[in-house]
């Protein structure tokens, strides 16, 4: 069929508020994983899976089942396929496993207290759907944040009502200000918080947090985003605190601290009623077999004593990376905490002995410097609410450590030398046109 035209108009068929979308900008956005740059952008596990692994990369019966033996036990490709489990219950009791430790109550939690999906951003995305209604209702985030928060609010036609952080205070929450914000408006249905916090890196207190859980008045969901948790001190979980508040949702994922990005297995521990609801509305068979088979591996004790052992390596270089980055001239202060598996740091216009500011120019010419020549990336967060200047960078291996440390010293250098080479040469204008009687 030829010389057809068709009467079909994107922007007039299409939603507003997708068409206005600004798509959540992911750190493989900018730069691939060729195989050779040291990628500390993206918060990942530099250590690589939380699995025993045997010498030509498969994962052992005993690292599965705690059974001995050699043969590696691999997802079953004969029955690929079949749709994989829809309910999930042995995975779900293997999380509820790690997460029962009787810190925060003495109750226990169930397969009844979970969701499971793809990625923390399927329950991102599943709590807007089952609490907000669309063009009306809004959610409430505590900038600096994590972005998928807004974005999902974007797609779901619901609006944003920020409450930002303590940026004079090491970002702690201010839960004063969100229950203000909660009681004098009853559109806002639920409250994202991210613990500890992407960029901040600190945990949120559990007193601080019950604050806004024990609001009178306001009839709505918070939801703790627990990403990073196990960088944080034993014990900072909240997840089976969630059976005592039944308006708790704590989420999780095992693609950080077990190293498992690839599989985009997250969970988010809540009431039943709550995951009920969850449950009811995801699409079928949202976690493929492979991603179950691999996760349940990840919670058998061999694998978890694994991840254990990787975290301290990186907790390792964490306090390493605190100790030996200030000393580089041009680095500034460290911002937030020092809770997660990254740090969110200052950089300066000039050396801190000759009073430098924290400066966005200059931290973005050392991200792209880094980048671009030296093969190592981190992430410019300069943009975000109280970052000004701020590089996020995430903890690698002790080598991985060793290359950021030699070369962001000498990027930062030549960074530094160009805005002082340029400060001269505006100096030198200045100075010219006064003598010839200009006024610059």
């Amino acid at each position: 069929m030829t010389g057809f035209e068709s009467p079909f108009n994107l922007s007039e068929c299409a939603r507003p508020n997708i068409l206005a979308l600004e798509p959540y900008r992911c750190a493989r956005d900018d730069y691939k994983d060729n195989g050779t740059n040291i990628l500390l952008d993206a918060n990942e596990n530099a250590y690589g899976p939380s699995l025993a692994l045997s010498g030509n990369g498969g994962v052992s019966n005993e690292a599965v089942n705690g059974h001995s033996g050699q043969e590696a036990a691999e997802v079953d490709l004969f029955r690929l396929n079949r749709y994989p489990d829809p309910h999930q219950i042995e995975l779900k009791q293997l999380l509820c496993n790690l997460r029962n430790t009787h810190h925060h109550t003495p109750k226990r939690i169930q397969p009844e207290n979970l969701f499971v999906g793809v990625g923390s951003d399927e329950a991102i995305d599943a709590l807007l759907r089952c609490f907000c209604t669309p063009g009306r209702d809004k959610i409430l985030t505590c900038p600096p944040t994590y972005g998928m928060y807004g974005v999902s609010a974007q797609v779901n036609d619901l609006k944003v009502v920020k409450i930002p952080l303590d940026t004079s205070n090491s970002f702690k929450l201010r839960p004063d200000a969100i229950n203000d914000a909660l009681s004098s408006d009853p559109l806002i249905k639920v409250v994202y918080v991210c613990s500890p916090g992407n960029p901040t890196a600190n945990l949120v207190t559990k007193s601080d947090l019950q604050q806004v859980l024990l609001h009178p008045t306001w009839n709505g969901v918070v939801v703790l985003d627990e990403a990073y948790i196990d960088f944080a001190p034993d014990g900072s979980s909240l997840a089976e605190w969630v059976a005592e508040w039944p308006n708790l949702v704590v989420m999780q994922t095992l693609s950080k601290a077990f190293g498992l990005a690839g599989i985009r297995l997250g969970a988010a521990f809540a009431s039943p009623p709550i995951a009920r609801l969850l449950n009811n509305l995801k699409a079928p068979y949202n976690i493929s077999s492979p991603t179950s088979a691999l996760a349940s591996a990840a919670l058998q004790p061999k694998n978890i004593a694994v991840m254990r052992s990787n975290r301290e390596k990186i907790l390792m270089q964490r306090d390493r990376m605190v100790q030996e980055l200030p000393k580089i001239p041009g680095v500034g202060r460290f911002l937030g905490g020092a809770d997660s598996n990254f740090l969110l740091v200052e950089i300066l216009d000039k050396p801190r002995n000759r009073g430098g500011e924290p400066n966005n120019e200059t931290a973005m010419a050392g991200d792209e410097g880094m980048g671009e020549s030296k093969g190592v990336i981190v992430r410019f967060r300069g943009r975000e609410v109280g970052c000004l200047g701020c590089l996020r960078i995430t903890i690698g291996t002790e080598e991985e450590v060793d290359t950021l440390l030699d070369k962001i010293q000498l990027v930062l250098a030549d960074v530094l030398d160009n805005r002082d080479r340029a400060r001269g040469s505006q100096m030198e204008n200045s100075k010219e046109h006064e003598a010839n009687g200009v006024i610059a």
